[in-house]
């Protein structure tokens, strides 16, 4: 039964990361192409978190925060790119 239940999360973390993949492709601008990679690295963490928790090995948490706050560093860093006015042509 617990295998089933990691194979079940295994599976819904697999298919939100391929659609989020089309998203990040596909996109129509900037920042839902943005908004996708967050989204793909939120996804990263989870996935992390999960495998962790599967395998026993907790040191993959270590990980997975390592991840979190890399993602959480370029989502400021985009936010202050489209605070200053996005690309300039000087």
């Amino acid at each position: 039964m617990n295998g089933f239940v990691f194979s079940l999360v295994y599976a819904m973390l697999a298919l939100a990361l391929f659609m989020a993949t089309i998203r990040l492709c596909k996109g129509p601008s900037l920042p839902d192409r943005v908004v996708a990679l967050e989204l793909i690295s939120s996804i990263v963490v989870g996935v992390i978190g999960v495998h962790a928790i599967d395998t026993g090995v907790l040191s993959l948490l270590d990980v997975a925060i390592v991840v979190a706050l890399i993602a959480f560093l370029a989502a400021i860093g985009f936010a202050r790119f489209i605070e200053r006015g996005g690309p300039r042509s000087d």
